[in-house]
Protein backbone atom coordinates (compact mmCIF):
# COMPACT_ATOMS: atom_id res chain seq x y z
CA UNK A 1 0.00 0.00 0.00
CA UNK A 2 2.86 2.38 0.77
CA UNK A 3 4.35 1.62 -2.63
CA UNK A 4 1.26 2.42 -3.83
CA UNK A 5 1.32 5.70 -2.69
CA UNK A 6 4.60 6.49 -3.69
CA UNK A 7 4.18 5.53 -7.06
CA UNK A 8 0.93 7.81 -6.99
CA UNK A 9 2.95 10.91 -5.47
CA UNK A 10 5.71 10.65 -8.07
CA UNK A 11 3.40 10.46 -11.43
CA UNK A 12 1.74 13.76 -9.87
CA UNK A 13 4.66 15.36 -9.23
CA UNK A 14 6.14 14.12 -12.59
CA UNK A 15 2.52 15.60 -14.51
CA UNK A 16 2.80 19.35 -12.11
CA UNK A 17 5.94 19.54 -13.16
CA UNK A 18 5.54 18.75 -16.95
CA UNK A 19 2.76 21.71 -16.56
CA UNK A 20 4.97 23.89 -15.49
CA UNK A 21 7.46 23.04 -18.00
CA UNK A 22 5.52 23.42 -21.29
CA UNK A 23 4.13 27.09 -21.79
CA UNK A 24 0.36 27.09 -22.36
CA UNK A 25 -0.93 29.02 -25.83
CA UNK A 26 -3.72 30.48 -26.25
CA UNK A 27 -5.43 33.38 -28.09
CA UNK A 28 -6.09 36.60 -26.51
CA UNK A 29 -8.89 37.49 -25.10
CA UNK A 30 -10.84 40.06 -26.76
CA UNK A 31 -14.13 41.14 -25.29
CA UNK A 32 -16.71 42.14 -27.45
CA UNK A 33 -19.64 44.97 -26.74
CA UNK A 34 -21.80 43.15 -23.90
CA UNK A 35 -25.16 41.88 -25.24
CA UNK A 36 -24.11 42.97 -29.04
CA UNK A 37 -27.41 43.86 -31.15
CA UNK A 38 -26.08 43.72 -34.87
CA UNK A 39 -29.38 44.88 -36.17
CA UNK A 40 -28.70 48.50 -33.86
CA UNK A 41 -25.09 48.55 -35.12
CA UNK A 42 -25.93 48.31 -38.57
CA UNK A 43 -26.41 51.22 -40.66
CA UNK A 44 -24.31 54.80 -41.18
CA UNK A 45 -21.23 55.52 -39.17
CA UNK A 46 -18.02 57.48 -39.60
CA UNK A 47 -14.38 56.38 -39.38
CA UNK A 48 -13.05 59.25 -37.27
CA UNK A 49 -9.95 58.05 -35.61
CA UNK A 50 -7.53 55.12 -36.17
CA UNK A 51 -4.30 53.42 -35.26
CA UNK A 52 -2.36 50.53 -35.99
CA UNK A 53 0.76 48.61 -35.33
CA UNK A 54 1.04 48.33 -39.12
CA UNK A 55 4.14 51.16 -40.89
CA UNK A 56 2.52 50.89 -44.04
CA UNK A 57 -0.73 51.70 -42.88
CA UNK A 58 0.02 54.27 -40.90
CA UNK A 59 2.14 55.74 -43.83
CA UNK A 60 -0.79 55.89 -46.04
CA UNK A 61 -3.65 57.17 -43.79
CA UNK A 62 -1.44 59.92 -42.24
CA UNK A 63 -0.53 61.22 -46.01
CA UNK A 64 -4.46 61.64 -46.29
CA UNK A 65 -6.78 61.75 -43.41
CA UNK A 66 -9.81 61.77 -44.49
CA UNK A 67 -12.95 60.71 -42.90
CA UNK A 68 -14.56 57.82 -44.60
CA UNK A 69 -18.64 57.57 -44.21
CA UNK A 70 -19.36 54.00 -43.47
CA UNK A 71 -22.65 52.21 -44.35
CA UNK A 72 -23.50 48.80 -42.67
CA UNK A 73 -26.00 46.57 -44.35
CA UNK A 74 -26.96 43.14 -42.87
CA UNK A 75 -29.39 40.87 -45.02
CA UNK A 76 -30.99 39.12 -42.26
CA UNK A 77 -31.40 35.29 -43.85
CA UNK A 78 -27.43 35.77 -44.82
CA UNK A 79 -24.24 34.70 -42.50
CA UNK A 80 -22.65 38.30 -43.32
CA UNK A 81 -23.07 41.96 -43.53
CA UNK A 82 -21.16 44.34 -46.12
CA UNK A 83 -19.88 47.82 -45.05
CA UNK A 84 -19.56 50.26 -48.35
CA UNK A 85 -16.97 52.76 -47.50
CA UNK A 86 -17.29 55.94 -49.47
CA UNK A 87 -14.20 58.98 -49.12
CA UNK A 88 -14.51 62.22 -51.15
CA UNK A 89 -11.51 63.70 -51.79
CA UNK A 90 -11.02 67.14 -53.95
CA UNK A 91 -14.62 66.70 -55.54
CA UNK A 92 -14.14 62.80 -56.17
CA UNK A 93 -16.32 60.00 -54.32
CA UNK A 94 -14.73 57.04 -54.21
CA UNK A 95 -16.76 53.61 -53.18
CA UNK A 96 -15.24 49.86 -51.57
CA UNK A 97 -17.37 47.19 -50.29
CA UNK A 98 -16.19 44.69 -47.46
CA UNK A 99 -18.49 41.19 -47.11
CA UNK A 100 -17.88 40.65 -43.02
CA UNK A 101 -18.75 37.22 -42.12
CA UNK A 102 -20.58 36.94 -38.82
CA UNK A 103 -18.47 34.30 -36.12
CA UNK A 104 -20.39 32.23 -33.35
CA UNK A 105 -19.38 35.62 -31.20
CA UNK A 106 -21.55 38.56 -31.13
CA UNK A 107 -20.04 41.70 -31.97
CA UNK A 108 -17.06 39.43 -33.58
CA UNK A 109 -16.67 39.22 -37.60
CA UNK A 110 -14.28 38.22 -40.27
CA UNK A 111 -13.09 39.07 -43.38
CA UNK A 112 -9.91 38.70 -45.96
CA UNK A 113 -7.94 41.25 -47.32
CA UNK A 114 -6.68 39.84 -50.71
CA UNK A 115 -4.66 42.71 -51.48
CA UNK A 116 -2.50 41.77 -48.51
CA UNK A 117 -3.23 38.05 -48.07
CA UNK A 118 -4.59 39.27 -44.92
CA UNK A 119 -7.02 37.63 -42.62
CA UNK A 120 -8.63 39.93 -40.60
CA UNK A 121 -10.39 39.61 -37.13
CA UNK A 122 -12.59 42.56 -36.19
CA UNK A 123 -14.41 43.12 -32.65
CA UNK A 124 -16.97 45.60 -31.44
CA UNK A 125 -15.16 46.71 -28.09
CA UNK A 126 -17.43 49.43 -27.02
CA UNK A 127 -20.42 50.90 -28.46
CA UNK A 128 -23.74 52.62 -27.68
CA UNK A 129 -25.14 52.43 -30.99
CA UNK A 130 -25.98 55.69 -31.30
CA UNK A 131 -23.10 57.57 -31.09
CA UNK A 132 -19.75 55.76 -31.23
CA UNK A 133 -18.61 52.62 -31.80
CA UNK A 134 -14.38 51.11 -30.58
CA UNK A 135 -13.40 48.70 -33.02
CA UNK A 136 -10.52 46.44 -32.56
CA UNK A 137 -8.75 44.82 -35.74
CA UNK A 138 -6.66 41.98 -35.51
CA UNK A 139 -5.04 40.79 -38.70
CA UNK A 140 -2.43 37.69 -39.82
CA UNK A 141 -1.07 38.24 -43.12
CA UNK A 142 -0.30 35.15 -45.30
CA UNK A 143 2.29 33.27 -46.00
CA UNK A 144 4.34 35.68 -43.56
CA UNK A 145 2.61 35.45 -40.44
CA UNK A 146 2.84 39.48 -39.43
CA UNK A 147 0.20 39.91 -37.09
CA UNK A 148 -1.23 43.37 -37.04
CA UNK A 149 -3.41 45.44 -34.65
CA UNK A 150 -5.56 48.45 -35.51
CA UNK A 151 -8.01 50.06 -33.44
CA UNK A 152 -10.76 52.17 -34.92
CA UNK A 153 -13.31 54.72 -33.83
CA UNK A 154 -16.48 55.23 -35.46
CA UNK A 155 -18.85 58.15 -34.81
CA UNK A 156 -22.80 58.43 -36.25
CA UNK A 157 -21.47 62.08 -36.78
CA UNK A 158 -18.56 63.40 -38.08
CA UNK A 159 -17.33 64.33 -34.15
CA UNK A 160 -17.13 62.77 -31.08
CA UNK A 161 -17.11 63.80 -27.84
CA UNK A 162 -13.86 64.60 -25.67
CA UNK A 163 -14.85 61.66 -22.98
CA UNK A 164 -15.45 59.21 -26.31
CA UNK A 165 -11.94 60.16 -27.44
CA UNK A 166 -10.39 59.93 -24.54
CA UNK A 167 -12.13 56.08 -23.67
CA UNK A 168 -10.36 55.49 -27.33
CA UNK A 169 -7.27 56.47 -26.33
CA UNK A 170 -7.06 54.12 -23.21
CA UNK A 171 -8.12 51.39 -25.94
CA UNK A 172 -5.17 52.25 -28.10
CA UNK A 173 -2.66 52.16 -25.24
CA UNK A 174 -4.10 48.74 -23.60
CA UNK A 175 -3.26 47.65 -26.91
CA UNK A 176 0.16 48.79 -26.98
CA UNK A 177 0.09 52.14 -29.03
CA UNK A 178 0.23 55.34 -28.00
CA UNK A 179 -2.22 58.06 -28.10
CA UNK A 180 0.18 60.25 -30.27
CA UNK A 181 -0.03 58.12 -32.42
CA UNK A 182 -3.68 58.18 -33.33
CA UNK A 183 -4.64 59.49 -36.92
CA UNK A 184 -7.33 62.24 -36.16
CA UNK A 185 -9.44 61.80 -39.61
CA UNK A 186 -10.33 65.12 -41.30
CA UNK A 187 -13.45 66.21 -43.17
CA UNK A 188 -12.31 67.29 -46.70
CA UNK A 189 -15.06 67.62 -48.79
CA UNK A 190 -15.84 71.38 -49.40
CA UNK A 191 -18.96 70.69 -51.20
Amino acid sequence: MQRAGSVVSLLVLALAWTLQAVPVLHEPLNLTQENFDLGRFMGKWYEVAVVSSCPHYMRRKSADPVILALDLQHVASEGNFTMTATSFRNGTCKKTSTDYALTNTPGRFFHHVARFGADVDSFVVHTNYDEYAMMLLQGTEKPSGNETITVKLYSRTWNVTAAVLDDFKILVREHGMTGDAIIMNQNKDKS
